[in-house]
């Protein structure tokens, strides 16, 4: 399943909202710097979804908000 996600970093609290069918915005409390940002991203999208880290990939958007993943 592929979905799409905008990130909204340095956030006060942590969440993930579902905004449309594949649309979802995450906020994250930590900076978009080292790759911070989207571990956090991929670890608050495995509890969301009820799935190991590791089944979850970014595809496209390393360095960007806006970003497609790819959930097993």
């Amino acid at each position: 399943m592929k979905i799409s996600i905008k990130v909204k970093p340095n956030a006060r609290k942590n969440e993930v909202t579902k905004t449309e069918d594949n649309l979802f915005l995450v906020s994250v409390n930590v900076p978009p710097a080292d790759g911070k940002a989207n571990e956090k991203v991929i670890e608050l999208l495995s509890d969301y979804f009820d799935k190991p880290k590791r089944a979850i990939r970014i595809i496209s958007g390393f360095s960007s908000k806006k970003k497609i993943l790819e959930i097993e």
